[in-house]
């Protein structure tokens, strides 16, 4: 059986390494797991995905936080580190042992970034909305791109002749 795998041209090595990092991650919790605890996975920890991207203006990371109440996230910036801290809670309504499978993760996770001396901190916003976390980060004036007009001088009026009382000199 031939496994096919997507390709993508311009995604980040890096992203490949965190999927394979959330991966193992998943995989060790399980197997530390005692015996009689095999299909429960109620409380382990997870991480959520992210989305970080630029353009001119600013720096925008996207959280994938659903189940989360705004209340139980918690974002810090120190020192161009930004610290974003949650937890997704167990409903306490039903019996876990009413549950037949449990693949959502609950508990606590958090996630370290470390910003580029490119934005300005002091400006940070923060949104929550559909189970999204947005913090954008604005750049800082001198580290915008700035557009010069540049003034071609075709050298075509140097090569026209001069007008003198209406001869041609």
């Amino acid at each position: 059986m031939t496994t096919l795998t997507r390709f993508v041209p311009f995604r980040s090595p890096l992203a490949d390494v965190a999927v394979l990092q959330n991966r193992l991650n998943a995989i060790f919790s399980d197997f530390a797991r005692p015996e009689g605890e095999q299909e429960s996975l109620a409380m382990g920890n997870f991480i959520p995905a992210v989305d970080v991207y630029e353009d001119a203006h600013q720096l925008v990371l996207k959280l994938e936080v659903p189940g989360i109440k705004q209340e139980d996230l918690d974002v810090r910036l120190e020192n161009q580190t930004l610290t974003v801290k949650g937890e997704r809670k167990f409903e306490k309504d039903e019996k876990e042992e009413n549950f037949h499978r449990i693949e959502r993760r609950y508990g606590t996770f958090t996630r370290t970034f470390t910003l580029p001396q490119t934005v300005d901190s002091e400006a940070l916003k923060a949104s929550y909305e559909h189970g999204v976390l947005t913090l954008t980060l604005p750049k800082k004036e001198a580290a915008k791109p700035k557009q010069i007009k540049v003034e071609i001088n075709s050298g075509a009026s140097a090569m026209q002749p001069k007008q003198v009382e209406g001869k041609t000199a």
